[in-house]
C-alpha cells in the first residue's frame, strides 16, 4: 500500500511505529559503540595511540560534520516541502561522506604504521574506525535510496519519514564520531 492510498491518521500510527524501532536500533547499537570506546581506554588508559595522523584526523572530522550540517539542512527543506533543496543538500551529504569514507579506508588506513596484527592498540583503532566507517557506509546506502526516492517525487512536507529516519541514523553516527575522534587521536600524552 503506498503512502498516497492511506489516511494521515494510518500514516503517523505506523510512523511512530517506525520512530520507536529506529530509536530501538540506534540505542542497541550505541552499546557496541560504547564498548569500543570502553576497551581502547582500557588498552590505551590515559595515552594517546600511537603515530595517529592528526592532521588527518581533523581534517576527516571536519568533512563530517559538514556534512552533518548539510543533513540538516536537507531534512529541515524537505519538512517544508522543498524537494529541490533537499535533493541538493542530501547529495552534499552524500559526497562529504563518501569523502570521509574514502579518508578512513583508503588514506588512513594504509597510511598507518600498523596493523591490527600488531596488537591491541592498533587492533582496537582498525576496529574502531571500521566499525565506524561501516555505519558511514550503510548511513550512505540509506541516504541513497532515500534521495533516489526523493527524485521520483515520492515524499511531501506531511509524508517524509524516510528522510527524517536517515537524517537522524546519520546524526547518530556524527555523534558516535565525536566521542572517537578525541579518543583516537587527542586525548592522552604521547606514547614513547
Amino acid at each position: 500500500m503506498s503512502t498516497d492510498t492511506i489516511s494521515m491518521t494510518e500514516y503517523h500510527h505506523k510512523e511512530g511505529n517506525n520512530r520507536l524501532g529506529l530509536w530501538l536500533f540506534i540505542v542497541s547499537d550505541a552499546f557496541m559503540f560504547i564498548g569500543l570506546l570502553v576497551a581502547r581506554f582500557y588498552l590505551l588508559g590515559s595515552d594517546q595511540h600511537p603515530e595517529a595522523n592528526q592532521f588527518l584526523g581533523l581534517g576527516i572530522t571536519t568533512v563530517l560534520l559538514l556534512s552533518s550540517y548539510f543533513m540538516f539542512r536537507a531534512e529541515t527543506l524537505m519538512s517544508f516541502g522543498d524537494l529541490k533543496g533537499f535533493l541538493r543538500n542530501a547529495l552534499l551529504t552524500l559526497v562529504l561522506g563518501t569523502i570521509f569514507l574514502i579518508g578512513v579506508v583508503l588514506v588512513e588506513w594504509p597510511m598507518a604504521p600498523g596493523r591490527p596484527s600488531d596488537g591491541a592498540t592498533w587492533s582496537i583503532f582498525f576496529t574502531m574506525t571500521g566499525f565506524h566507517a561501516f555505519h558511514v557506509l550503510t548511513g550512505l546506502l540509506l541516504l541513497l535510496i532515500v534521495w533516489r526516492k526523493a527524485r521520483k517525487d515520492m515524499y511531501t512536507a506531511e509524508r517524509h519519514w524516510a528522510v527524517e529516519a536517515a537524517a537522524v541514523y546519520w546524526h547518530f553516527i556524527d555523534v558516535v564520531w565525536m566521542f572517537y575522534y578525541p579518543a583516537l587521536y587527542l586525548i592522552g600524552n604521547p606514547v614513547k
